[in-house]
C-alpha cells in the first residue's frame, strides 16, 4: 500500500481539501471572557493548517450548552470575531475549518450554567463522573428533563450557531451527536425514557437529531454540513442502546435525504479500544452516501491501510496533533513524533499548547 493515498487531494462538497487527514475536534479549554476565542487560539489552530480539514474544538451553541470551563462559544457577535482571526490564520496557509456544534446536555453541572440551573436531558438521568468548573471538578447533578416544548428552541440555538460560525469565517460546521452529549442522550435508550414525540422508538429518539441536521442543512446546504456519532463508544455514560447497529443504520438513511458532506464515526470506545463491541462500521459506511471519516487511534500505518481498502474517505486523528503542529509532514516522511504532554491538555497557556517544535525546528 503506497503512502500518497494520504497527501492526494479529496474533493468535499463545494472544497478541495489538500490532503485526507483530518485535525479532529480537541477540547483545549483556553477561550477567554465570555467564552470568546483568543489570539493563542489562533496561533494554535495556525499551526496546525496543514491537515485537510481542520475539526474545531467542540463550541456550545449556547451558554445551557455548555459543560466545561474555559471552552469557547459560538453563539454571538463576540465570539464570532473571536473566531474569525482563527479561521483567518488558517485559511492564509490554504487550510479549511469546520466548527463543531455542541450542547452537552448532562454533562454539565449549576456552576456552568446561567443562573445556576440545572443542566438540561431527555431524561432525569444522572451521568456518572464529574464536570470541569472554574474551580475544579465537581461531581455530575441529575439534570432536568427538556419540555417538549422546548426542543424547538434546541433546534433554533443549533441554527443560529451554525450561522454564527459562518458570521466567523467557517468554511462549515459539525453537529456534535457523539460521546455521551445531548444528541446522543436523545439517541440512546439508557438515556432517554420519554414518552412524547422524541422517545420510546427508535424513530422517536432519532427524531431531534435529524430534525436538527435538517434545520442546520436549510440555513447551509448539506455541503457545509457533516455530523460526529460513536455508535458503541461508552463516553460519558452510562449509555447504550440495545441495538446500535440498527439505530445507526436508521440515522444515516435519515441523513442521506440531506446530503450532508461526511459522517464522522468514533469507531469503538472514544480514546480507547476500538473492538469494545461488536459493530460493522463498513455496512454504515455502505449506507451513507456522503463520506465517510473514520476516528480513533489511527497511526499513519493504519490510516494508509483505511484508505487503501476503501474502509474510509478521511482519517481523522486527535491527540498526534496536539504534540506535532507539523503532523502532515512528519507523516510524509515517516518522522517520529513529538511525545504528549498530558498535563498541559486543558487549561493554561503557551505551554503544551503552542510549544511543541516543529521538524525543522526540533
Amino acid at each position: 500500500m503506497s503512502a500518497d493515498i494520504l497527501f492526494t487531494p479529496q474533493a468535499m462538497g463545494p472544497l478541495t481539501l489538500s490532503n485526507r487527514i483530518v485535525m479532529a475536534p480537541l477540547t483545549r479549554a483556553r477561550a477567554g471572557a465570555g467564552d470568546v476565542p483568543t489570539d493563542l487560539m489562533a496561533t494554535y489552530y495556525g499551526q496546525r493548517a496543514t491537515a485537510g480539514l481542520i475539526i474545531s474544538e467542540a463550541t456550545p451553541i449556547s451558554n445551557q450548552g455548555k459543560g466545561y470551563a474555559f471552552t469557547p462559544g459560538c453563539y454571538n457577535a463576540a465570539q464570532a470575531a473571536g473566531w474569525r482571526k482563527i479561521t483567518d490564520a488558517v485559511h492564509a496557509k490554504g487550510g479549511k475549518i469546520f466548527a463543531q456544534l455542541w450542547h452537552v446536555g448532562r454533562i454539565s453541572h449549576p456552576d456552568l450554567q446561567e443562573n445556576g440551573l440545572l443542566p438540561v436531558a431527555p431524561s432525569a438521568i444522572k451521568a456518572d463522573g464529574q464536570a470541569f468548573t472554574a474551580e475544579g471538578f465537581k461531581p455530575f447533578v441529575t439534570p432536568r428533563a427538556l419540555e417538549t416544548s422546548e426542543i424547538p428552541g434546541i433546534v433554533a440555538d443549533y441554527v443560529n450557531a451554525a450561522q454564527t460560525a459562518m458570521d466567523g469565517g467557517f468554511d462549515g460546521v459539525e453537529i456534535h451527536a457523539a460521546n455521551g452529549y445531548l444528541l446522543d442522550q436523545f439517541m440512546r435508550a439508557e438515556t432517554n425514557q420519554r414518552t412524547d414525540a422524541y422517545g420510546g422508538s427508535p424513530e422517536n429518539r432519532l427524531r431531534l437529531t435529524l430534525e436538527v441536521a435538517q434545520a442546520v442543512t436549510n440555513a447551509l446546504g448539506g455541503d457545509r454540513v457533516g455530523i460526529r456519532i460513536s455508535p458503541v463508544s461508552p463516553a460519558n455514560g452510562p449509555i447504550s442502546d440495545p441495538d446500535p447497529q440498527s439505530l445507526f443504520t436508521a440515522l444515516a438513511t435519515g441523513l442521506n435525504a440531506l446530503d450532508l458532506v461526511y459522517l464522522h464515526v468514533v469507531e469503538g470506545a472514544t480514546g480507547g479500544d476500538r473492538d469494545i463491541q461488536a459493530f460493522d462500521y463498513g455496512a454504515l459506511k455502505s449506507t451513507f452516501k456522503g463520506l465517510y471519516m473514520a476516528n480513533n487511534g489511527y497511526t499513519r500505518e493504519s490510516a494508509i491501510a483505511a484508505l487503501s481498502e476503501n474502509k474510509a474517505d478521511l482519517v481523522a486523528l486527535g491527540r498526534p496533533f496536539i504534540a506535532n503542529p507539523d503532523l502532515v509532514a512528519r507523516f510524509k516522511t515517516s518522522a517520529p513524533l513529538n511525545p504528549l504532554d498530558r498535563d498541559t491538555l486543558y487549561g493554561g497557556a503557551e505551554k503544551g499548547y503552542i510549544d511543541y517544535p516543529a521538524l525543522e525546528s526540533a
